[in-house]
């Protein structure tokens, strides 16, 4: 347990000493709406390094999906050589089933999620059914609609445990921040199930599988020497201390609200109230950071 966080100006200190970098987008370089200031000059430094770096993002989406929207708002092509997103790393587990939790699922499925989302489903042999009831999955994406709370969800999601269907999710957050606004995602509606008896797959952070697409794509560097950058204890953290990497904490991502740190407050006692807070969810980043800035 660690008494004091370490609170940094920038990452520019720190990159000499990693060989390979792993970035969140959501809380990091945007809020789902609009980049944050200096995120574009910072990626640009990360990137003349020559050193590896992917961008990692629960995401309910494909990776092409992601990168385009970061092009619309502004990050350059070239700045996102690596994009990994749980939506990615969902449709390649809906397509491969792979692991022993699909034996025996009919190969029909319930959506919980958006239209914008259906992109997973392309050219599957999975055929989508209007009803739990039908279902040999639910595959939950996230909320139909952003103003939407897990209790909107409380019937399909009891008719889906009462009848043993598997839940494939794909975005194991439990909130986000859009354009100031709190919403939930997928990750609150499995823990719901979970509470119900439900039995869920999960996809993305803080999971070690995501993790390790991205270190394959980006050459297989030792975990140890990698740095990774998130603004969520239980999915970034928790997903880098889980392999042993370097973690830094952006502070002003999903628990900016909890942390209260006031801009360039560097100070002990900042330090100390990031890892009182740290305390409270059982994890600890190596350092911390106020923002994605070099």
């Amino acid at each position: 347990m660690a008494d004091e966080i370490p609170i940094l100006p920038g990452l520019a200190e720190l990159v000499a000493e990693y060989d390979a970098f792993i970035i969140d987008l959501w809380g990091v370089i945007h809020d789902g709406v609009t980049l944050y200031p200096g995120v574009v000059d910072c990626l640009s430094k990360v990137h003349e390094t020559g050193k590896p770096y992917a961008m990692l993002t629960n995401a309910p989406r494909r990776s092409d999906a992601v990168r385009r929207g970061m092009n619309r708002m502004g990050v350059p092509a070239e700045l996102c050589p690596i994009i990994m997103s749980s939506g990615e790393a969902t449709r390649l587990g809906l397509e491969e089933r792979r692991e022993d939790w699909f034996d025996d699922v009919k190969l029909t499925y319930v959506h919980i999620g958006p239209d914008r989302d259906d992109g997973l489903f392309d050219n599957l042999d999975l055929r989508k059914v209007d009803s739990v009831a039908e279902a040999g999955l639910i595959v939950n994406t996230g909320p139909w609609r952003d103003e939407e709370t897990v209790a909107d969800y409380e019937p399909l999601l009891q008719d889906g445990a009462a009848a043993g269907v598997k839940m494939v999710c794909a975005n194991p957050d439990l909130e986000v921040i859009r354009g100031g606004v709190r919403i939930i995602c997928a990750g609150a509606l499995a823990r719901r199930y979970e509470e119900l008896g439900g039995d869920v797959l999960y996809y993305g952070k803080p999971h070690s599988p995501i993790y390790e697409s991205c270190l394959y794509q980006m050459g297989d560097p030792d975990p140890k020497r990698v740095l990774a950058i998130g603004d969520s204890l239980k999915t970034d953290i928790t997903g880098a201390c889980n392999l042993d990497m370097y973690s830094v904490l952006v502070t002003g991502g999903i628990h900016g609200d909890a942390f209260g740190i006031a801009a360039g407050d560097h100070s002990v006692a900042a330090g100390k109230k990031i890892a009182e807070i740290c305390a409270l969810e059982g994890v600890f980043p190596d350092a911390a950071i106020q923002s994605f800035c070099w």
